[in-house]
């Protein structure tokens, strides 16, 4: 599933063909896609709508429109591009929205599992209201991560993945982060010590702006609005590179299951009592 790295990527890759642009019709194959409003009203409610700002929170996609906000989640399968109305792409045999803009182009919603959702409402928080904050925003300092770590229990990954808590992190950011902290990812989020708290804060904050620099991390689905993959797995520690040595110690990269999702980690950088 695209996480933060790869959201980010497609708002700033789409912003410039998006930015202004009115959507004068929609067409949709796959109703149960989307959430709200009824499919018999979607059409009529977001026609003759200008996008006026197109931004992310978390790992949804918004679009600012004139009276209402435009809200997609890619989840597993889901990539957004923006092509002429005549033009072939590769994604298009999983194409199951397709948003006519103004200027004779689409956005196209291609989602081969059909796990994506979509939602127009006048009201986002009924979406991402409960979101936790941003890990990249200024406001998010070392004071307010500790803040929220106060009183919580339970393993450091599943809380990682707890969108509530932090949002947009997923499964290759966390095991990511966890590396670069040092931590294991069963270790007890209430046990960590002062200089442990700041390590992970900082950890997750590098994860995720390494992963945007390299344009998120295309390991199945995810590509670009180009088309074209990310480099993030390029410069993976641990995610995805089970047997092969850690680029810190060479110890072999080890895979677990925890909280039934798979977690990579170097148990000679990472063990279970470290700190």
């Amino acid at each position: 599933m695209p996480e933060l790295p790869e959201v980010e990527t497609v708002v700033r890759g789409l912003r410039p063909a998006l930015s202004g642009r009115v959507i004068t019709g929609v067409w949709l194959d796959w109703p149960n896609c989307l959430v709200f409003p009824p499919v018999e009203d979607f059409a009529a409610q977001i026609a003759g709508q200008a996008i006026r700002h197109l931004w992310r929170r978390g790992k949804y996609i918004l679009a600012d429109l004139d009276s209402a906000t435009l809200i997609i989640h890619l989840k597993m399968t889901g990539r957004l591009y923006v092509v002429p109305d005549a033009a072939h792409n590769e994604g298009d045999r999983w194409v199951h929205f397709r948003f006519q803009l103004d200027n004779a182009h689409q956005l196209r919603f291609s989602d081969a599992r059909k796990f994506g959702r979509v939602y127009l409402t006048p009201d986002p928080g009924l979406v991402i209201g409960r979101l936790g904050p941003e890990p990249l925003a200024d406001d998010f300092t070392l004071d307010r991560f500790v803040e929220r770590l106060a009183g919580r229990r339970g393993a450091l990954k599943p809380l990682l993945l707890d969108q509530a808590f932090v949002a947009g992190i997923g499964n290759i950011y966390a095991d990511e982060a966890l590396f670069r902290a040092g931590l294991p990812p069963r270790r007890e989020a209430d046990s960590l010590n002062t200089d442990e708290q700041a390590r992970l804060y900082d950890s997750i904050r590098a994860a995720l702006a390494t992963g945007i620099d390299h344009e998120g991390a295309s390991v199945n689905w995810y590509r670009k609005p180009d088309g074209t993959p990310g480099e993030s797995q390029e410069h993976f520690y641990v995610y995805g590179r089970t047997g092969q040595p850690c680029l810190r110690c060479g110890t072999p990269i080890e895979r677990l299951i925890i909280g039934g999702r798979s977690t990579h980690i170097c148990p000679a950088c990472q063990p279970p009592h470290s700190g």
